[in-house]
């Protein structure tokens, strides 16, 4: 470090879509700061992400406000690479503060005078702040369930990167959101046979009457609820740009080749055991789809919008056989079944950040990122603010709140009686 960086008035950990952010708004504000990444920017999306992966939302959405994406059609899909690169443009666009291989090693409150001692792998940072930008997909999660098998090829969806770098033989993918869904669907693609375990989710269309489900959930205010419902928390969503962008329909899949199964519940001497919930999970999908076509006609209807009707989107295939005859038990080397992905999310690490704004399970408390912890301020987890705080553009806005409680603070931390 040199030596103008060991005092800081801000320091934000992590340099992905959500550090960009908060060091956009601070310098807008003259807030000092900087920025500490432990690799490269925008890492996870170069490295963390299938080869094939492009944004889930649409060019002209899931972006910063204060930049488009070069070379793209509004309406495209951005692939991974060229997502990470527009990061590290948007952050040059305003010389953002950041130096990357520097990891944070421990954050602890200095007692008795304030602000944190940041130790990292390259030297001390006194900080009066530190805003956590880490994001929630820290820690590749892989049930205690997973089989003890050393012939069987394990991964998480993290370490996924191409059908080509799979074993011979089939796959079972656990997991039906986004990320399992597109892996199964392109695993199957390219000739292998798939197996996708299929749990609870919401599956909205990807377009409805010549407009973008993104641009649906705005109109509607959805992007604006503050809470997810109860009873949702661990429900995903089933969306994909992949192949420009098609709505995700379980039925077409089956119909395409791919093996429905309901959620994996355990293994047994090499059987593979689901629950009896494949329909129940299906049908509650579609339920989630149909009432956002129902609130788009609303919506239509009561704005006399010249939107093309489209009596089609609500025309569903006929259940396959996957399930009305479920496959409850699937002895894996009989089905030729060489790898199993598990698409089942991260848990977050904050075993670096060593003050009392956690609770009992180890997760943040905070009010819109504003910790409990006076000073500490997490940015870019789910459910920050509202619905929209995970995406890109969401994640802008949560930190311009943010940045604004940091200047307010400032002011009262600053304050010299006359």
């Amino acid at each position: 470090m040199t030596e103008n960086m060991t005092n800081i008035d801000t320091l934000i950990v992590g340099a992905g879509q959500a550090g960009i952010a908060m060091s956009e708004h601070l310098t807008r504000l003259e807030v000092p700061h900087l920025v500490l990444e432990k690799n490269r920017i925008a890492e996870a999306w170069r490295s963390v992400r299938w080869d094939s992966l492009v944004a889930n939302g649409p060019a002209w959405h899931d972006r910063f406000p204060g930049m488009t994406f070069p070379g793209a059609d509004a309406d495209s899909f951005v692939p991974k690479d060229k997502v990470a690169d527009y990061f590290v443009s948007y952050a040059e666009k305003f010389n953002a503060p950041i130096r990357t291989g520097v990891e944070v090693l421990s954050v602890v409150r200095n007692e008795g005078a304030g602000g944190f001692t940041v130790t990292t792998s390259d030297g001390i940072i006194q900080a009066q702040r530190v805003v956590s930008s880490t994001g929630p997909f820290q820690i590749p999660v892989i049930p205690a369930a997973a089989p003890q098998d050393p012939e069987l090829l394990q991964i998480h969806s993290a370490h996924y990167r191409n059908p080509e770098r799979l074993p011979e033989g089939g796959v079972l993918v656990i997991g039906a959101g986004s990320s399992g869904v597109q892996i199964a669907d392109e695993l199957q693609r390219s000739g292998k046979k798939v197996y996708l375990s299929v749990g609870p989710h919401d599956r909205p269309p990807r377009s409805y009457r010549d407009r973008d489900f993104v641009w649906w959930l705005g109109v509607l205010g959805l992007w604006d609820a503050a809470a997810n419902e109860p009873g949702k928390e661990h429900v995903t969503i089933a969306v994909s740009g992949a192949h420009g962008g098609q709505t995700i329909d379980f039925r077409q899949l089956a119909q395409q080749g791919l093996n429905l199964v309901g959620r994996t519940e355990s293994f047994d001497n090499g059987v593979a055991c689901f629950r009896n919930d494949l329909a129940d999970n299906i049908k509650a999908g579609d339920a989630n789809y149909l009432s956002l076509l129902d609130r788009a006609d609303a919506y239509v209807s009561r704005h006399g919008l010249d939107l093309p009707e489209e009596p089609q989107a609500r025309e569903f295939l006929a259940d396959p056989e996957c399930m009305t005859q479920p496959t409850l038990e699937l002895d894996l080397k009989q089905a030729g079944i060489t790898a199993i992905i598990w698409a089942t999310g991260y848990a977050t690490d904050y075993s670096w950040l060593q003050v009392d704004a956690f609770d009992d399970k180890g997760q943040p408390k905070h009010h819109r990122g504003v910790s409990s912890e006076p000073g500490v301020y997490f940015l870019g987890l789910p459910w920050l603010s509202r619905r929209g705080s995970t995406f890109i553009w969401g994640v802008w806005h949560d930190a311009k709140y943010i940045a604004d409680q940091i200047v307010i603070q400032r002011q009262y931390q600053y304050y010299r009686h006359s």
